[in-house]
């Protein structure tokens, strides 16, 4: 593999393992509801394994956007001269609004899900820290509501990294992206939630690390472009 796909490999894996690994809701539902309804294992592998491919399904409809505007640019024939510089500066800008947007919301006290036991029941719901959250915002957690939890939470970052292959058109390079993308993410969720399950959560202190999460996959994207841009890569 030469530089570039080497490159786009290192940030697919980097902005998918920081993106589940930094945020709890990733796992600790399926930790929690595995502990409170006895479930085994192989159940409860099952079930992180479905999510997994949902939430990267959902992040790989809006990556595929980027491929096809790739695509659509690629067809114009005065762009063919440009479109190695546009797309490395593309890449770059993105990463450095993504970088931007991460400390605004850093900075801000930006919701995020909690999950509660309840009995024997797993509720989830959204809240900051300087409000009081009522009963009725409480969601019960079961297994169709945490698929449709990750379908609905894409991973943006991979945009932007789609969107540079696809207008180079380099089937290789998607290919690269997508296949390490999908294991990356379901792998480190099946982890993550195997080492929590059988008493290992306590090496694990990733909620701190979660606000800065946009942070840390905008300078991923915005280190790639970059490399692209002025090294050459």
């Amino acid at each position: 593999m030469d530089t570039t796909v080497w490159a786009l490999l290192i940030s697919a894996i980097s902005i998918s393992f920081i993106h589940t690994a930094s945020g709890p809701d990733h796992y600790l539902p399926f930790i929690v509801i595995s502990k409170s309804k006895k479930w085994s294992g192989m159940k409860t592998a099952i079930l992180t394994v479905v999510c997994g491919f949902g939430h990267v399904f959902s992040s790989l409809i809006l990556g595929f956007i980027g491929v096809f505007l790739g695509w659509q640019l690629n067809k114009i024939s005065w762009f063919q001269d440009l479109r190695g510089n546009f797309s490395g500066w593309a890449l770059l800008i993105f990463g450095g609004i993504y970088l931007i947007y991460g400390l605004v919301q850093a900075i801000r006290n930006k919701p995020h899900k909690h999950f509660d036991v309840m009995g024997d029941d797993v509720y989830v719901y959204e809240h900051n820290h300087t409000e009081m959250v009522m009963p009725q915002k409480r969601i019960k957690v079961t297994p169709l509501v945490l698929f449709m939890i990750f379908v609905m939470g894409p991973s943006e970052p991979l945009i932007p990294l789609l969107f540079y292959s696809g207008v180079k058109h380099s089937m290789s390079e998607i290919a690269v992206l997508v296949i390490s993308f999908t294991l990356t993410t379901v792998l480190t969720m099946l982890g993550m939630v195997l080492l929590g399950r059988y008493g290992y959560s306590t090496l694990f202190n990733t909620e701190k690390l979660e606000r800065y999460m946009g942070v840390v996959s905008g300078a991923v994207v915005t280190v790639c472009g970059i490399g692209m841009v002025f090294l050459g890569w």
